[in-house]
């Protein structure tokens, strides 16, 4: 097994990045930048599908963080990276790029006792995630590597590895609907639907048309 799943990772303020950061680093950024112009809308047809491949692909490097031990930053303190970005306006474009399949269910952690499933929402969670990341591209872009991966690992354990994992169930599960000619569940009683005025019906039935035609079906 290579020193890349094993032993503490560190890393000198300065030095050049050694291939295991080059190639996080290069998995995060390609995920904002991917996620950004998806939130665009300028290719509403493939919209889920790039976001499935996407979050797949940020989930592999997520694994690789979480088989190494952990990462040891050289200063005791976290630098200020500055400014947080809000993350609101890719928050909106992406609600309002997926309406009718935002909101989704999910049970947070399956190791606790089972508890009623709680309502979600893909662009809140994927505006998360970018925001997370790109606090971890800041220290990287200013040389502060073992600050980086600290700071990916560290949040992948703590939130955006289980929040990348809902998101991929909820993608992968709309399209498993409508490979297998699955209708879409109705939504419980109270639950979150944007509240615009839809029935379940009506929403499912976006939601399938959506699917259909991003698969050419």
């Amino acid at each position: 097994m290579s020193d890349q799943t094993h032993g503490t990772h560190t890393h000198a303020h300065g030095s050049e990045p050694d291939d295991f950061a080059v190639q996080i680093a290069d998995s995060v950024e390609s995920f904002v930048l991917a996620v950004t112009e998806v939130a665009k809308g300028d290719e509403p047809g493939s919209a889920v599908s790039l976001l499935l491949l996407e979050v797949s692909q940020l989930l592999l490097a997520g694994g690789r963080l979480g088989a190494i031990e952990d990462v040891v930053p050289e200063d005791r303190f976290e630098p200020d990276a500055g400014p947080e970005p809000d993350g609101v306006e890719l928050r909106e474009r992406l609600a309002e790029l997926l309406a009718p399949i935002d909101v989704y269910h999910e049970v947070f952690d399956p190791y606790e006792p089972p508890t009623r499933p709680n309502a979600f929402r893909i662009s809140d969670d994927l505006a998360g995630v970018v925001s997370e990341l790109q606090h971890g591209l800041t220290h990287y872009r200013e040389g502060r590597v073992s600050e980086a991966l600290w700071w990916w690992q560290f949040s992948y354990l703590s939130n955006w590895g289980s929040t990348c994992s809902a998101v991929l169930r909820a993608l992968q599960s709309l399209i498993a609907h409508v490979r297998l000619d699955s209708p879409l569940g109705a939504a419980e009683d109270g639950a979150d639907t944007d509240d615009d005025g839809l029935t379940d019906e009506q929403l499912e039935q976006q939601a399938g048309d959506l699917m259909a035609a991003e698969l050419g079906l």
